[in-house]
């Protein structure tokens, strides 16, 4: 069950999913130690550099012009201001920085022009730089890899059976799309999605059965928790489980054992011990930070704490370069 695998079946993967809560955590913590240097957790911060305004009626985010949702727009960030972010970020212990932008593609003009000099501003610090746009051409990828990205982050959100009650401006073959343009360039994929917007454990694995048969698993796999926002569709809705939550990280760890699995949206309301579960789980990436592009997120200091508690460290930038360089 241990190698690596992009032929998994539905069947496959519903077994492993539905199996007893303990025996999955136990089959998956052995896998994640089998792969990954467990006690290491890779850091993240993610910053939205233009805010609100997107034309897109994804129906759990709070930037969609058509909700009200109190977010105020703003527009793109300047460089200065994005890198000063970005030295916090990496004073606060982050190795990865990731720039949100509130668009529904990428369209080849000055803001894109100043996007890109925002990614080579912060890959100069040494950290790793990952951008989130929307979609995204074959060409602009390649602009993108050029000044020094290093992953794109496009998610598919849910399953593709579920996907058309969530949003309605975009296919998902539109977001696979993207995906491919964005491994044509030789970028890192990260591509995840969200429980709790109404889906059934079906969608998370028919979810989970597209990003793990893909030809390449993405590098991240980001799993969040709806953060359920007054003025969206989906506000009101029930927080999910931690249950719920260990269950989707679990098994994409059993299904993609290289991926970095992140714990992302929803982990400012877990205590420290349900965060632990999932880093027992197979989660081995966090965002820190204030916010999640507008929602809360636990601080530097509060994630600092909890590191020290459960003696876990933060994973080194370029890790998997760094190794490659010293296996030459």
């Amino acid at each position: 069950m241990t190698e690596i695998r992009n032929d998994w079946t539905l069947d496959e993967i519903k077994a492993i999913y539905n199996q007893p809560v303990l025996e999955l955590i136990f089959k998956a913590a052995t896998i994640h130690k089998k792969y990954q240097a467990t006690g290491e957790v890779q850091v993240c911060t993610l910053l939205s550099v233009k805010t609100g305004g997107c034309s897109e009626d994804c129906a759990y985010c709070p930037q969609a012009a058509r909700y009200s949702t109190g977010v105020d727009a703003h527009k793109l960030m300047t460089y200065e201001q994005v890198v000063d972010k970005a030295l916090d970020a990496k004073n606060g212990g982050s190795t990865r920085f990731c720039m949100g932008a509130a668009w529904r593609n990428v369209r080849d003009n000055s803001d894109f022009d100043k996007v890109i000099d925002m990614v080579k501003g912060v890959n100069a610090l040494g950290l790793e730089v990952c951008c989130t746009l929307g979609m995204l051409t074959e060409d602009q990828a390649a602009r993108l890899k050029e000044a020094g990205l290093y992953a794109y982050n496009h998610n598919l959100d849910t399953s593709e059976e579920k996907y058309d009650d969530i949003i309605t401006t975009r296919t998902y073959n539109d977001r696979l799309e993207t995906l491919n343009n964005v491994e044509k360039a030789g970028l890192s994929v990260c591509c995840g999605g969200i429980i709790g917007m109404g889906e059934t454990d079906d969608d998370r694995i028919k979810l989970l059965h597209t990003l793990a048969t893909r030809p390449l698993h993405p590098e991240s796999v980001p799993v969040n928790a709806l953060v359920s926002v007054k003025g969206t569709p989906l506000e009101g809705r029930e927080r999910v489980k931690v249950w719920e939550m260990v269950r989707m990280i679990a098994t994409a760890r059993i299904l993609m054992p290289k991926a970095m699995v992140r714990l992302s949206a929803g982990r400012n309301e877990m205590s420290y011990e349900q965060q632990a579960l999932c880093f027992l789980a197979g989660a081995n990436s966090i965002f820190t930070g204030e916010k999640l592009l507008t929602t809360p997120n636990p601080d530097f200091d509060a994630d600092r704490e909890m590191f020290e508690l459960l003696g876990l460290k933060p994973r080194e930038s370029f890790k998997v370069e760094k190794q490659e360089a010293v296996a030459n």
